[in-house]
């Protein structure tokens, strides 16, 4: 039997956390809760004495690393921010910054590695299981010297098996949710193995349950000696999030960590063209164009391709995710977005279609064709849109035209489409995106906003993108 290694790796179920702002930190419960969560992620000794309310000075410099480690506002304070992303699931390695390798740099000495499925589970055909692993590997493989045997007998360097509960290396798994699998870095005996909760549910294709290929390389970043990025557009990010395995490639800050410990694949011919990764949008970068805006029950709502940030005026950074973290069925790279005071939603366009959600809920009967606000069928995408509160009136902007829709009598109102320089005056080029807050309108032009009163429709200020992403 393989003896156990320290460097033990649990990557905890990450569904997407869904709910609204919580309320401010101070229960009882969520002192206990933070406590375990600095403990256990943090390298916090036991406390004998004060608790968060008194102020401990290991308790503040611990808090104060994890809210370094995800970009949150450090305060060593359990404010309701951090309470909040230490609520989401997510997995159980100890935190470090940027990509990273463990302790040490522990890695393969051979670049020729095998490997061995022990056991399947239930939730797939044995056929699908292997083809997961496999292409879940060959990851790793398309951008390293690294290559992978499958082995059926005997110990292989990387051994796979799903189990429940207790299953034989004293880290027992905890039923459905929660953890989904952990693995193990590259060392002798368990090293490099990885074992999958058989209590999760497991997919192919689908993005109900967990995609077997996406949770499998992440593990397997982990067997080679990677640990986990503070990039959210990065596999190894500590979140799991759904994305087409067919169209999966690793960001480049996977590829910079994988190839920090082995090199890159020396079979690609260095002349060839770099294929494009997917990068992670700066919110400091002045160059930044937004894809939509919107507001939602006090929180500011940045979308760009993948990603979405997060602003809320207790807050003091905008805090960046996935779309696909809050909302698996809503696509990447949206259109445009608005809040509608009167239904209490947030509607969302990709093409001819809209998304309503109510709260972090995508309603049902949705997605809807955007001819159902009685748009002609002519238009194929709305690049923008806003509703003003003291109209009541939504704005539907195609680049330099807008309509006015009437959510009471959903319809579009008499007189539309209107240039935009006609209702804004001093405005230029196409809309790209556009909100409102505290009585003024903002519309976006690529990195630039233009700032108008909502009622006068006086032009005020021409502002860069990021000015309130607070970076």
């Amino acid at each position: 039997m393989k003896t156990l290694n320290l460097c033990i790796l649990v990557c905890l179920a990450a569904v997407a956390y869904c709910g609204p702002i919580l309320p401010p930190a101070g229960t009882q419960q969520d002192e206990d809760m933070a406590e375990t969560y600095l403990k256990r992620f943090y390298s916090l000794t036991e406390q004998n004495g004060p608790t968060f309310r008194r102020g401990v000075s290991q308790l503040s410099r611990k808090l104060s690393e994890m809210q370094h480690f995800f970009g949150l506002k450090v305060t060593g304070t359990l404010d309701s921010e951090t309470l909040q992303l230490m609520k989401k699931p997510r997995c159980g390695v100890p935190d470090v910054s940027e990509y990273t390798t463990f302790p040490r740099n522990p890695k393969w000495p051979t670049n020729k590695l095998t490997y061995r499925i022990e056991n399947y589970t239930p939730d797939m055909s044995k056929s699908e299981v292997d083809t997961a692993i496999e292409r879940a590997l060959q990851v790793w493989a398309k951008v390293t010297p690294l290559r992978f045997t499958r082995i059926y007998s005997g110990t292989a360097d990387i051994m796979i098996s799903f189990g429940t509960k207790a299953h034989g290396d004293y880290y027992p798994f905890d039923g459905p949710d929660g953890t989904l699998a952990h693995a193990f870095a590259p060392s002798s005996g368990i090293g490099g193995d990885a074992h999958f909760d058989d209590d999760e549910t497991f997919t192919f294709q689908s993005s109900r349950g967990y995609n077997l290929f996406l949770v499998a390389a992440h593990e397997f970043g982990h067997s080679m000696g990677l640990s986990h990025s503070t990039d959210p557009g990065a596999l190894m990010y500590p979140v799991y999030s759904y994305s087409d395995p067919n169209s999966f490639s690793l960001s480049q800050d996977d590829v910079d960590g994988i190839q920090s410990l082995y090199g890159p694949n020396p079979d690609v011919n260095p002349k060839d063209p770099k294929p494009t990764r997917p990068t992670t949008p700066n919110a400091c970068d002045p160059n930044l164009a937004l894809d939509a805006v919107a507001t939602m029950r006090g929180e500011r709502l940045f979308f760009k391709g993948r990603f979405f940030w997060r602003s809320y005026p207790q807050s003091s950074k905008a805090v960046q995710t996935l779309i696909k973290n809050f909302w698996p069925e809503v696509p990447d790279d949206l259109d445009a977005a608005y809040e509608s005071r009167r239904t209490d939603m947030v509607y969302l366009f990709k093409g001819r279609r809209v998304w309503a959600l109510s709260g972090y809920d995508v309603v049902r009967g949705y997605p809807k064709s955007i001819t159902s606000m009685g748009l002609p069928k002519t238009v194929k995408k709305i690049t923008a849109a806003v509703h003003e509160e003291h109209s009541g009136k939504t704005l539907l902007f195609i680049d330099d035209y807008y309509y006015s829709y009437d959510e009471v009598r959903g319809r579009l109102d008499r007189g539309y489409p209107k240039l935009v320089e006609e209702g804004f005056p001093g405005f230029r080029g196409k809309v790209t995106a556009a909100f409102e807050i505290r009585g003024f309108t903002y519309l976006f032009n690529g990195p630039y906003m233009y700032e108008f009163s909502s009622r006068s429709k006086r032009i005020y200020r021409v502002l860069r993108t990021s000015y309130f992403l607070r970076c």
